[in-house]
């Protein structure tokens, strides 16, 4: 499981070091594609073929469900870090998420994030306002 926030920069070449407990529950190879609200998101390979398995379920005839399984495959990439830990972030995920220096990365259950600083922090803001009123919302689900 990921959880956590910490803070980190982003280098010249695009390269990030991700905390070493996410690495090591990453594994080797794992996949970054464009996340919900101008994140990244980061999977292991195993919680991706979940997704990809679930996804395959999807009505093809449905333009919503054709146009999300797009999105989210098309910004889909292999990654793996190198010997120092780095990450190297493609450009377009990079371009996407608005990642430039400072970087906020976020361990979120099965998955991590990777956000811009300034979008995790006006993000951030905004939901912690409405914190409340989300939580009784779930409730309300049963959670």
């Amino acid at each position: 499981m990921f959880m956590g926030e910490y803070r980190h920069t982003i280098d010249g070449k695009g390269r990030v070091i991700l905390p070493v407990k996410f690495r090591e529950a990453l594994g080797e190879q794992f996949v970054a594609t464009k996340g919900l609200d101008n994140c990244l998101f980061v999977y292991p390979r195993e919680e991706w073929a979940i997704i990809e398995s679930k996804l395959k379920q999807l009505p093809f005839t449905k333009a919503d469900a054709r146009a999300f399984v797009r999105f989210f495959f098309a910004g889909a990439a292999e990654c793996e870090a190198d010997k120092q830990g780095r990450v190297l972030i493609p450009t377009n995920l990079r371009d996407y998420a608005k990642l430039d220096k400072d970087i906020v990365i976020v361990g979120v259950s099965n998955r991590i994030e990777i956000w811009s600083r300034e979008v995790w922090e006006k993000y951030s803001n905004e939901a912690e306002l409405s914190y409340g009123d989300i939580a009784e919302k779930l409730e309300d689900l049963g959670i």
